[in-house]
């Protein structure tokens, strides 16, 4: 293994040793807190652009392995641990996360100090770096990344989205619609033990959702900013339209593209949420959840909206989840469909399929 850094774009630098694809990367230096669920992590299209951070010293201990994924592919843009796993357990019979990186063609970078970046990263909020091979001119690298735009400014819905409809026929009487904005595999998979399926790419028109028959519609987690230009031409569009058509249900980055739709904003967080331990309270009670998102909903911007904020985040307050208070429509900034704990709120899938009937009736 070769040396490298990892350069900031306020000029800080951190020498480590690279694993992985031994290339460079740019992209938002961002932290989660998991103590495990790094592959989950690395292979979420809501880490689209992203160089992540693993606040837990020791990453790969268990492999890597088919059970794991949700997606086909790694979309961070790197990956930065203080301790990377050479020979991990043969429990699950996985490869290592080196091998794993490589194949995706992510470089990596180990020994770095992550409990000093991650306080970092929490003083000063979010910022961008790369990933550099030794030998690299830190000083153009970093006038590079001063320059450089966030990667969340572009349209990273467009790369991870499907790309065409699919349906999915599971042989139940209710049949919903996904507007695919990244979906993680988990996802689908809590809406085939209740729904048929029908999948849209992002930028489908509400008309041919309509059309297609669903009954209800389901918008998914994916990366970026929900206030980019060409989301809000195409995806806050047809929530709109569809807003007082048919069931809602946002999941992430689908409660964010639903509160904008009905007139609310957002705004980035300083560091945001990542990881399976967030605490949440919804309706008197306090489940740890899984989240992964960088923007949130501003809960002064309801005002006027029909919408209101029924789920608050233990530690900051921030807004978990938004209901209409006439219409069938509501939301989590969290992963229901993960199961970080002894009690995960996959219900809310069951909440969703009854809101679904009480609309036929």
């Amino acid at each position: 293994m070769s040396c490298g850094y990892l350069v900031l774009e306020d000029g800080t630098v951190y020498k480590g040793e690279l694993f992985g694809k031994e290339t460079e990367a740019t992209g938002e230096v961002v932290f989660e807190t998991g103590m495990d669920g790094y592959q989950e992590s690395l292979t979420d299209p809501s880490y689209r652009g992203e160089i992540l951070v693993m606040t837990y010293p020791l990453v790969g201990n268990y492999g890597i392995t088919e059970d794991f994924y949700q997606s086909c592919a790694v979309h961070t843009r790197g990956l930065v641990v203080r301790e990377y796993c050479r020979e991990p357990s043969p429990m699950y019979g996985g490869r290592t996360i080196d091998e794993f990186l490589k194949f995706y063609g992510v470089p990596g970078i180990s020994g770095i100090d992550t409990r000093d970046l991650v306080i970092k990263l929490r003083t000063e909020g979010t910022i961008k770096g790369a990933i550099v091979r030794e030998g690299a001119d830190i000083e153009a690298t970093v006038k590079s990344l001063q320059k450089m735009p966030y990667p969340s400014e572009s349209n990273l819905v467009a790369e991870v989205s499907c790309k065409e409809v699919s349906r999915m026929y599971t042989g139940h009487d209710i049949t919903v619609g996904m507007i695919d904005c990244g979906a993680k595999a988990e996802i689908p998979k809590c809406l085939m033990e209740r729904f048929n399926i029908v999948r849209f790419p992002y930028d489908t028109p509400a008309d041919v959702i309509v059309d297609s028959g669903v009954q209800g519609v389901l918008i998914s987690n994916g990366p970026g900013d929900p206030a980019q230009k060409d989301i809000v031409a195409t995806t806050q569009r047809t929530v709109s339209d569809l807003s007082t058509q048919m069931p809602m249900f946002g999941i992430c980055y689908g409660s964010q593209i639903i509160a904008r739709a009905m007139g609310a904003t957002t705004y980035k967080m300083k560091f945001g949420h990542r990881g399976c331990n967030q605490p949440v309270k919804l309706e008197g009670r306090v489940y740890i959840t899984s989240q992964n998102h960088g923007f949130a909903v501003d809960e002064a911007s309801l005002d006027g909206t029909g919408l209101i904020a029924n789920q608050t985040n233990v530690n900051d307050g921030s807004v978990e989840g938004v209901c209409h208070r006439d219409l069938p429509i509501f939301t989590t900034q969290y992963h229901p469909e993960s199961a970080p704990g002894p009690n995960d709120t996959a219900f809310l899938f069951d909440r969703f399929a009854k809101m679904i009937k009480e609309a036929k009736q």
